[in-house]
């Protein structure tokens, strides 16, 4: 697979780069950044674009995006008009977007994972099953002090998720809160969540599930950036084989 990476110039976009240019299957062939300039990797150099308009979409296979969701809304629909394949990391896409995302992939297919870390898909997985024996829960994301949206997108999957899975939750019992918010917020099936910014993290994630007599505590971190190249590569290589819109990992790994 012919791939180019969008965000380049960014942590996230830099490691993505080296890892499909380090990977035998895949190829570099292109970076897109607005800071335009040259982007070693370990096979040689390719130049960086300002735009992916300035690419011959008929070099490229797939594109990998770690923008932001503002730009990320413009490279899908370049993707979906040139019949490019789409891997997508970029946060704050919402189901307005992901419905008009499956009306203009028919010519090639659209993977939006909101993390590719395999270890964060499993711990949502776990949760979602652990969902309908546990009648209270609470999810605490932790993440570096540079991540501008809250709750994470992991976050709000696996809420998702859950909620999907039992729609038996307790109540609250909190009577008095001495200081607003100190409860969280809010998320589907008024499962708490609680995000924490702090330098030093990377993406770091717990679930809280109890009931009668026990607990049970799921976590994931991720400790450097490299813990989600697994999942963007396994991304690019296998979303030939998944038509349309897919939202996760979870069917590229089986699960």
């Amino acid at each position: 697979m012919r791939v180019v990476v969008v965000g380049s110039a960014g942590r996230m976009g830099s490691a993505v780069c080296e890892a499909v240019a380090a990977d035998q299957e895949l190829e570099l062939v292109a970076a897109v950044d607005p800071a335009s300039g040259e982007l070693q990797d370990p096979t040689g150099t390719v130049t960086v674009s300002n735009s992916l308009d300035e690419l011959d979409s008929s070099t490229v296979d797939v594109m990998v995006d770690f923008t932001i969701a503002e730009a990320a809304r413009s490279n899908i629909a370049w993707c979906a008009n040139n019949q490019v394949h789409a891997v997508v990391g970029t946060s704050g896409l919402n189901d307005s977007d992901l419905a008009t995302f499956r009306e203009i992939f028919t010519t090639s297919n659209c993977l939006i994972a909101p993390n590719f870390a395999i270890g964060a898909v499993l711990l949502m997985r776990f949760a979602e099953m652990a969902a309908p024996f546990f009648p209270t829960a609470e999810i605490i994301e932790l993440h570096h002090d540079g991540k501008v949206d809250a709750p994470s997108g992991t976050a709000m999957r696996t809420l998702e998720r859950m909620a999907e899975a039992s729609d038996e939750w307790g109540d609250d019992p909190t009577e008095t809160v001495i200081l607003p918010g100190a409860r969280g917020a809010l998320g589907a099936g008024g499962i708490p969540v609680h995000s924490v910014r702090l330098r030093g993290l990377v993406a770091h994630q717990e679930v809280l599930l109890g009931t009668e007599g026990e607990t049970l505590t799921l976590r994931h971190d991720s400790l450097d950036r490299g813990s989600f190249m697994g999942g963007v590569v396994l991304g690019c290589k296998l979303i030939d084989e998944h038509p349309g819109v897919t939202l996760g990992l979870d069917s590229y790994l089986g699960i």
